[in-house]
């Protein structure tokens, strides 16, 4: 300790529990509390000693257990008796958002001990199965929410039916596309290769969801994996009918020295950094790019005097595939093979989809992963929302270069150009990007269209003909002149 900060963050234990297999009801509170449990107990200083120790609970957004303070109702299950409770609004981000709070509290000094959580079981509740016993919803709230509550969509994007994750990353998966130069028949093939290379390393995952494989040609065949929105199929996206929890105990070193937790245990966490992208999707000025990501990056490899390639073990944020390639390019991560999947979980789709929590999961495994290979670093990043809003961390056994710092980059981003947005408009216009929404039954049901002006504003449409949606199935749209609001194609 005679050269390490002693207020310098580092993780010293993980948890990790599902119920894949439940015949019974599942509690939230008993979930979650037994993640605790095991982060506690993996720290080597013993579940009730240290338990005695945590001054703050951060839990994250939970869509099936929402307490008035969940970070108190899991302290009480624990018999813990924390001074501040944190929680998050939804987002991918909430993880790393609840992270880069408690490093913040221990740098400065404020707290020595943080236990962080999550859990999710829309698979219990869609079931029937759920039974969270009496949950106060009344009562006085957490010390602090993180996160914004802001409107993810704009009127325009809305009155063309994109309303959800699932409306606008096949967006972004089509403008991709057509940055690489590929058809789509060539295309869905490098989706399908890329997610079973995701679902390889869930089999390696006794945490995952899914450990029986799942093949490229299984993920693109149309008989067994219906379409959900062009190009994705049901086993592209984000698996949330889960029951899964996760939980990180996180120390100062002082503290970890204090409380005798083995030093094999200890990953230091060596920055974070967090930006939006401009907040809605029609301000951006290019579709398959994120300039956060970019901005993150650079800060959190020049603040660990790192470069992406001395980076081992990665798990980049995988809601969709557009979210990890657009991440992917942003960082300068090869994702071709023989390059490894830049996943240590297996992924949304396969390891679990558990809500905003996945990353608590990526954090547990890369706990385990970096204990086991001190040498080594590990990057987790996150998403929320349409790639709006992103977040990540550096991880490693070996001791920091610089002392921790959070980078919010949030004005670097501010400052690059924006896109307006052409509401209502009528005339002719070039397809930048598309989609085509399918219901549950197979059939495809409405035309989403990106499209950009002459002047460079950008608009949005929508179809429910059925003849306009055939056609944008049957050819590559993107670069046509089209008439709008009608969706005409020209030619």
């Amino acid at each position: 300790m005679s050269t390490l900060d002693p207020t310098t963050p580092v993780l010293v234990g993980a948890g990790q529990v599902g119920a894949t297999d439940a015949t019974g009801t599942i509690s939230i509170p008993d979930l979650i509390s037994s993640a605790a449990r095991d982060a506690l107990a993996d720290t080597g200083a013993g579940t009730d000693g240290l338990r005695d120790d945590i001054q703050l609970v951060g839990v994250a957004d939970c869509l099936t257990w929402r307490p008035s303070d969940p970070g108190r109702e899991l302290a009480d299950e624990l018999g813990a008796k924390p001074r501040e409770t944190v929680t998050t609004r939804a987002s991918g981000t909430s993880p790393l958002d609840l992270l880069a709070d408690a490093c913040q509290q221990i740098r400065d000094g404020e707290v020595d001990t943080a236990l962080l959580a999550g859990c999710e079981a829309v698979r219990a509740l869609q079931q029937g199965q759920i039974d969270n016993g009496q949950v106060t919803e009344d009562g006085p709230g957490p010390t602090r929410t993180l996160g914004s509550d802001k409107h993810a969509n704009h009127p325009a994007e809305e009155a063309a039916e994109l309303r959800l994750p699932v409306h606008f990353y096949p967006l972004f998966e089509n403008a991709l596309r057509a940055a690489a130069g590929r058809d789509v028949e060539d295309h869905q093939r490098w989706i399908a290769r890329l997610w079973a290379r995701f679902a390889e390393v869930a089999t390696t995952n006794p945490h995952a969801w899914n450990t029986a494989g799942t093949s490229a040609e299984e993920i693109a065949d149309p008989a067994n994996n219906r379409m959900v929105a062009f190009p994705y199929r049901k086993l592209t996206i984000a698996n949330i009918y889960v029951n899964q929890a996760s939980a990180v105990v996180l120390c100062s070193a002082a503290a970890a020295e204090r409380a005798g937790i083995p030093r094999e245990n200890w990953v230091f966490v060596h920055g974070t950094a967090a930006a939006n992208d401009h907040w809605y999707v029609g301000n951006r000025a290019e579709l398959h790019r994120s300039p956060a990501i970019r901005a993150i990056g650079r800060a959190l490899l020049g603040h660990t005097g790192m470069t992406v390639d001395d980076i081992a073990y990665r798990d980049i944020y995988s809601c969709f595939p557009s979210a990890v390639q657009v991440a992917a390019t942003e960082l300068g991560i090869e994702l071709e093979e023989p390059h490894p999947a830049p996943t240590v979980t297996g992924g949304l789709t396969f390891a679990g989809g558990p809500g905003s929590n996945y990353v608590m999961h990526s954090l547990a495994t890369l706990h385990e992963r970096l204990r086991a290979d001190p040498g080594a670093s590990g990057l987790a990043t996150a998403t929320g929302w349409y790639l709006t809003k992103h977040a990540a961390v550096v991880l490693s056994a070996r001791e920091p270069r610089e002392r921790y710092a959070h980078h919010d980059v949030q004005a670097e981003v501010d400052a690059l150009p924006a896109r307006e947005i052409a509401e209502d408009y009528t005339g002719r216009a070039v397809v930048e990007t598309y989609t085509v929404s399918y219901d549950r039954s197979g059939e495809p049901n409405i035309g989403h269209l990106v499209c950009l002006l002459d002047d460079g504003r950008r608009a949005f449409a929508m179809t429910q003909d059925p003849g306009t949606i055939a056609a944008l199935l049957e050819r590559d749209p993107i670069g046509s002149r089209v008439d709008l609001p009608e969706c005409t194609l020209a030619g």
